[in-house]
């Protein structure tokens, strides 16, 4: 299993990066501790054009800062208080392009997982960004490392999923957006082993 060169990350299409990335397998080695599994779901946030995005309308801050490094880095941020969600940066520098990781089907660490998580059952345990970043150990401190590295990686063993495997819909959470909020951004993994959380809408 390959690790994702960082030609992958910095494609033009955040879209079709969010597409592509199902299937795709995700660790974390944090606290000694490797776990990670398939990912089964994620989100597009196409930067200064997307209303749902950190960085629209150009946008730059400290936190959102980390999105404009060229594409290959993770994007770490705090949500309200409570939760680490983790995104992918993608496109070249200075193109604030990120995709969220909202889900993946546990294959490693399961153990570890569980134990972080305090559940044991599978299906809830990384069906969500906030339970992803909970099971995986990834906090704020995680923020801007190379995905290439050896913290935080995603790898590729040659799954290619056909379009009927893939449910594509609205993101979730952003009503603030808008027009945008009704994009089709949201990709799942079809796989008896996930279940994502579904949409008010």
């Amino acid at each position: 299993m390959k690790k994702l060169p960082y030609s992958f990350y910095r494609q033009p299409d955040v879209v079709q990066i969010a597409r592509s990335l199902l299937g795709k397998y995700f660790f974390s080695r944090i606290g000694g501790k490797l776990t990670g599994g398939i990912i089964a779901e994620t989100e597009a946030y196409a930067g200064v054009t997307d209303k749902a995005s950190h960085a629209y309308n150009g946008r730059r801050t400290p936190r959102t800062e980390t999105m404009y490094l060229p594409g290959g880095f993770s994007y770490v941020y705090f949500s309200y208080g409570m939760h680490h969600l983790f995104n992918v940066v993608t496109n070249q520098k200075d193109i604030p392009h990120a995709v969220l990781v909202r889900g993946i089907i546990p294959t490693e660490g399961i153990d570890t997982m569980i134990k972080r998580r305090k559940i044991n059952n599978l299906k809830q345990l990384c069906n969500g960004p906030a339970k992803l970043c909970q099971a995986m150990g990834i906090t704020r401190e995680h923020n801007a490392l190379n995905l290439t590295g050896e913290i935080l990686w995603i790898a590729d063993d040659g799954l290619l999923l056909p379009d009927e495997a893939i449910e594509i819909t609205p993101r979730i959470g952003i009503d603030y957006a808008g027009e945008d909020a009704l994009l089709p951004y949201r990709f799942i993994y079809r796989h008896a082993d996930y279940l994502p959380v579904k949409s008010r809408k």
